[in-house]
């Protein structure tokens, strides 16, 4: 996406499937962390907040939430669902966070590896996107502001959520649009929030309320 064109908002559909790997300690999921493709780690510290478009769950980590549901490790799931997705710009990253905090909770282990029930294994799956327009453009920064309203969630979803780990940069699309028709302050308050305390309809009027806000100043 380049600053001066159009801000073409685009959706995604996306196809999930087994990778075949599943897990029943933290020492299979440990060895299975390394194995599956990077679309397998951030579907599953996201696909829970996609799913939520109204409500927030206690925590959108999958791996936060088995650790501590099947497996009873309390302490393990609370620090890995402490962590701080929008602090990584690389999926790589991400998934060496999650290796790291497992690797240190089992380094402090004192007793054998709780299994989780039958039936109750992690298993892991990917998911594969298929990125496509949904007609909307908006020409200028006025018609961005007035189209926000216009997207769906799923959109919203792959500018503000994908485009940091999908391009490996720093920023949402949104806030790299905007930076380059000069509007720092806007761009900069985008980045600013913190997309995980919110739904994606409450994202959505918080941004809107910003550029308003920001574009009359």
């Amino acid at each position: 996406m380049s600053h001066s064109e159009p801000f073409v908002f685009n959706t995604e559909r996306r196809l999930v499937e087994s990778c075949g790997i599943a897990a029943r300690n933290l020492g299979e999921l440990l060895r299975g962390l390394p194995e599956v493709p990077g679309s397998s780690v951030f579907y599953h510290t996201h696909c829970l907040y996609l799913e939520h478009h109204f409500e927030k769950p206690s925590c959108y980590n999958q791996f936060s939430l088995w650790v501590g549901d099947a497996l009873r490790e309390e302490t393990l799931a609370e620090k890995l669902g402490a962590i701080d997705l929008l602090s990584f710009t690389s999926i790589r990253q991400l998934r060496q966070a999650i290796i790291d905090r497992v690797e240190d909770h089992l380094r402090g282990a004192e007793r054998p590896l709780r299994e989780c029930p039958p039936g109750d294994e992690f298993r892991f799956c990917k998911s594969k996107s298929f990125i496509m327009p949904t007609g909307i453009v908006a020409c200028d920064v006025p018609d961005f502001i007035a189209k926000l309203h216009s997207v769906t969630n799923m959109s919203l979803y792959f500018h503000l959520f994908e485009a940091p780990l999908r391009l490996e940069r720093p920023t949402n699309d949104f806030s790299f649009w905007l930076l380059g028709r000069g509007e720092e302050d806007m761009a900069i308050a985008i980045d600013r929030l913190d997309f995980y305390r919110m739904t994606l309809e409450e994202l959505r009027s918080a941004i809107f309320d910003l550029c308003q806000r920001h574009h009359r100043g």
